[in-house]
């Protein structure tokens, strides 16, 4: 455009317009425009059709307008001949074209005759790009697998995964013994030894925690879709998995599946150092073979050092320390109330699934369009998926609740140990021995 063209409609108005596909992106926040450095007089937006960008043009033909600002010049049509139409509207009207997110052209986007010749020769790459994009989403949309391998434990069916009888199996225990037992390495190594399948810890982890061996689909986007295939792992499942995770990690490093329901949570006041369990054989006793079981510092600096505790008596005052101290903490505690989140949620997620339900008699009416519903439904099934997880996150009974029943010392006398570790580690953080010259106690420290 000459000098003499730009000076002449310099005066003139100056619009916005943007272009966002329903499948692939939301409609952009009118802050996108505010990198351009004059003032915008109308903003033209268009979701899915081209409505917007025909009335802007028509808009052009009666109005005297300045500049059109757009993202990309991609946005102006589905085709390379459709901007080449939209740039001939332009120019003939004497219209200054400003792409903010090109990368050539003068120093404020202005998109200059030389220019065009290149940026429409990447167009058609970038359409193309966009068109694959747009087939993922419908199949998203569909709740169609992703593109790919299937994960192990599944096979590739023809609208969805599909259970692999050799291998599913495989995960299926996996994912068992590690409910049982707590260790997401022992698990590892227990895949290795009867199965002779060999996968790293971060392997196992994600088995563990991937959304697919729960039912669900998971995107590129982050987006999940639930109950799309056949589970591997159930829902109850899942949800104990995620809390032993949860849990782990705040356990010191192998200690998660430790035998003795007090390893890796007491510690020494004294020194401060973590204490582990030692057993010691009894000499010339009349039982050969009989173990006693002490708690001795693992990194003891003073002298002399801290002395080793019979185990079975700090188990004891663990115990009566629970007993007595575990129903006032949850009493003074400002703990939420769980019950009352579970409805909030659980009324939140059929309300949703209310509407879900309403979408095939709305397109039978025609109300909605077939494209409208797919796309509300796989929203509506994103964000119940979400409100499924943390539903899943949250304690599966009220602490205020079984405060009463766990203060009862047979309860926990009447556990083994792996049930009592369980229990140990959902209320206790720490447990501290404080000394007293040869006399110690019992300090413990809720995780709440």
């Amino acid at each position: 455009m000459s000098t003499a063209e730009q000076v002449s409609t310099a005066n003139g108005q100056t619009f916005a317009y943007s272009y966002s596909d329903p499948w692939l992106e939301s409609v952009p926040d009118v802050s996108i425009w505010e990198g351009v450095n004059r003032s915008i007089d109308r903003i033209y937006q268009d979701l899915g059709s081209r409505q917007q960008l025909q009335q802007l043009l028509n808009d052009c033909e009666t109005e005297t307008v300045a500049y059109l600002v757009v993202r990309r010049l991609e946005e102006l049509g589905d085709s390379i001949q459709a901007v080449s139409d939209c740039l001939a509207t332009l120019e003939r009207l004497n219209i200054n074209l400003i792409a903010l997110d090109e990368t050539i052209g003068a120093g404020d986007h202005s998109i200059q005759r030389s220019d065009l010749f290149y940026l429409l020769a990447n167009i058609q790459t970038s359409q193309q790009r966009r068109r694959l994009r747009q087939g993922h989403a419908r199949n998203r949309i569909k709740a169609l697998p992703p593109p790919g391998k299937a994960p192990y434990g599944y096979k590739r069916g023809k609208e969805r995964y599909t259970i692999d009888r050799t291998t599913a199996p495989i995960v299926k225990e996996f994912v068992e013994h590690f409910l049982l037992y707590g260790s997401l390495r022992g698990s590892v190594r227990f895949l290795q030894k009867k199965y002779n399948k060999k996968i790293s810890a971060s392997t196992g982890k994600r088995w563990l925690t991937s959304p697919v061996y729960r039912g669900d689909l998971v995107y590129q986007t982050g987006d999940v879709v639930q109950n799309t295939h056949a589970a591997i792992i159930s829902r109850d499942e899942a949800a104990q998995v995620d809390r032993l995770l949860r849990r782990n990690r705040r356990m010191p490093p192998r200690t998660a599946s430790a035998p003795r329901s007090l390893s890796g949570l007491v510690k020494c006041g004294a020194c401060q150092s973590s204490m582990k369990v030692s057993r010691v054989a009894a000499r010339r006793s009349s039982q050969p073979g009989k173990e006693y079981l002490y708690l001795t510092p693992t990194a003891c600096l003073r002298q002399p050092k801290c002395r080793s505790i019979p185990y079975d008596q700090v188990l004891k005052r663990t115990i009566q320390c629970i007993c007595q101290d575990l129903p006032p903490a949850v009493s003074a505690a400002a703990l939420p109330d769980i019950d009352r989140i579970k409805q909030g949620l659980t009324a939140q997620l059929s309300a949703k699934q209310a509407i879900l339900d309403q979408l095939p008699d709305l397109v039978t009416t025609g109300i909605l369009d077939p494209d409208t519903a797919e796309l509300r439904s796989y929203k509506l099934r994103t964000e119940m998926a979400a409100l499924q997880t943390q539903l899943a996150q949250l304690p599966p009974v009220n602490l205020k609740t079984i405060a009463q029943v766990v203060s009862i010392p047979q309860f926990w006398l009447d556990l083994s140990e792996t049930e009592r570790r369980f229990y140990f580690r959902e209320f206790i953080r720490e447990i501290a021995i404080v000394r007293h010259d040869s006399e110690w106690d019992v300090q413990l420290g809720f995780i709440f």
